[in-house]
């Protein structure tokens, strides 16, 4: 005779049955970015070999481009109250429940990811607590590639940035082209392609992966590879529902995300390259940055990092271990 129990709305559902030593236990993972997505094939990668290291005792189902109704804003709140059991959660997108969440992409502080590998040693105890805190477990981080600015207008100088409308996926992003002298509008991945066809903005700052998924060429001309700040995708699942699961499940759950990790960082190094050959192809052109233009590009954005720190006095000390760490190195 089967026994259901209900976890919460639209979450997990444990099957028992008697004679049997463990329940099934299906999980739905919520993910905002599109079919095809080098996020949203980790997180089905991981699924699979869930399943495989629990003998299909664990399931989870990968529902992309925001199925379920949630934009990444809302991604941490919906794990958190458990209208979700899992989501592959934007981390700067969640400035609003917490600033350190922004800590990762503080302007220029971060100069590849060989540095950012060094910079999570002491930033990821700080996410998982601040998870935790949000009624969830954080399972694995995977880093967006480089950062670049995709604009229609080619520019020479500093001054050719002035007032261009350019989407940022957060706040933190904003300030720093705007430090530029862009006009910076934070905005959804889910508003930007209309935005654009409209001419709401004008340009868009984030990643190369991003810009082959919204086909930018279709609305803008010019690559800049500004670099200007790092930013991670993360998969946490409820609290609650993790702990619903046995321990010998949650231990391999655990390794699985452990071990396939560090391939999800090399699948976005890779994405990034490809990504931006995809873009070359289609006609859009990548644009070399002079010494000097970067230089005043870094003098700006340095008042946006003094602010960030200044706003977010917990990330000081963060940062700091970092670079001592860099240098002790």
């Amino acid at each position: 005779m089967s026994i259901f129990k209900s976890l919460a709305l639209g979450t997990a559902t444990l099957v028992a049955t008697a004679g049997f030593a463990a329940a099934e236990t299906n999980l739905r993972l919520s993910d905002v970015l599109p079919e095809g997505n080098f996020m949203v094939e980790n997180a089905r990668t991981f699924a699979d070999a869930v399943s495989e290291a629990t003998d299909g005792e664990v399931t989870i189902t990968v529902n992309a481009a925001g199925s379920l109704g949630f934009k990444g804003p809302d991604q941490l709140g919906a794990v958190r109250d458990g209208l979700v059991d899992m989501a592959d959660i934007n981390i700067s997108q969640q400035v609003g429940s917490n600033p350190l969440f922004g800590a990762e992409g503080v302007p220029f502080l971060v100069s590849s990811m060989e540095d950012l590998k060094a910079y999570h040693e002491v930033l990821r105890p700080e996410f998982e607590a601040l998870f935790e805190q949000h009624n969830q477990k954080l399972l694995y981080m995977v880093p967006s590639p480089a950062q670049y600015v995709y604009l229609k207008v080619e520019v020479d100088s500093i001054d050719d940035f002035e007032g261009i409308p350019v989407r940022g996926a957060d706040k933190n992003t904003v300030d720093i082209i705007s430090s530029i002298g862009m006009d910076g509008v934070v905005m959804p991945w889910g508003e930007l392609l209309p935005a654009l066809a409209s001419g709401r903005v004008d340009g868009v700052a984030t990643s190369a992966t991003s810009g082959v998924d919204g086909r930018f060429w279709e609305f803008l001309d010019y690559i800049y590879a500004t670099n200007h700040t790092w930013g991670s995708n993360a998969v946490t699942i409820n609290m609650d529902t993790w702990n619903s699961i046995s321990e010998e499940d949650r231990a391999a759950i655990e390794n699985v995300a452990a071990e396939l990790e560090p391939s999800f960082w090399e699948v976005s190094r890779e994405s990034d390259l490809q990504s931006i050959r995809t873009m070359e192809a289609e006609g859009m052109t990548m644009v070399p940055l002079s010494d000097e233009l970067m230089d005043e590009i870094g003098a700006r954005a340095k008042t946006v990092q003094d602010a960030f720190f200044e706003r977010v006095p917990a990330a000081k000390p963060i940062a700091d271990a970092f670079i001592q760490s860099k240098t002790d190195g």
